[in-house]
């Protein structure tokens, strides 16, 4: 099954090390996945915004918003999720990270799934950086490989 994770974000990275970090773990996805970054530019408001995201969502991906008010995984739970997907015949994922102010409610709605990285406030730009390394190590996690301790 031919992989394809999407990631929609509001507003573009700006840190030469946050475009590294995120370049590396999108190299390390290669052999699981096809890795598709759209960066959107922020919109007059968080509602814009959403819809300016959903028009964006590929047909038939699985949708997942980044959301404080989601749930929390662990690593292991995270992967388990994705397996899940993979067995259920689910190949084409869409993240979706907001702006700094959040994600519209329409945006919320329509995600099949709302994922909190943690209780913690992260910026949007981090948080691109530590989904795609969790991405990477959910695959390790699924493959019993060597990554995650």
């Amino acid at each position: 099954m031919s992989m394809k994770i999407t990631l929609l974000t509001i507003g573009r990275l700006k840190e030469k090390f946050l475009v590294e970090a995120v370049a590396e773990y999108v190299k390390r996805l290669k052999p699981f996945a096809t890795v598709g970054i759209r960066e959107v530019p922020e919109q007059r408001t968080i509602d814009d915004e959403g819809e300016r995201l959903l028009s964006l969502v590929p047909k038939d991906a699985w949708l997942c918003v980044l959301d404080v008010g989601g749930v929390e995984l662990s690593s292991e739970e995270f992967a388990s999720t994705l397996e899940t997907l993979m067995v259920e015949g689910k190949s084409q994922w869409t993240f979706v990270i907001g702006g700094a102010f959040g994600i519209s409610d329409r945006l919320r709605e329509a995600a099949d799934f709302r994922l909190s990285l943690s209780r913690m406030t992260f910026t949007h730009q981090m948080t691109r950086v530590i989904l795609v390394e969790q991405i990477y190590r959910a695959f390790k996690i699924i493959r019993g490989e060597k990554y995650h301790w």
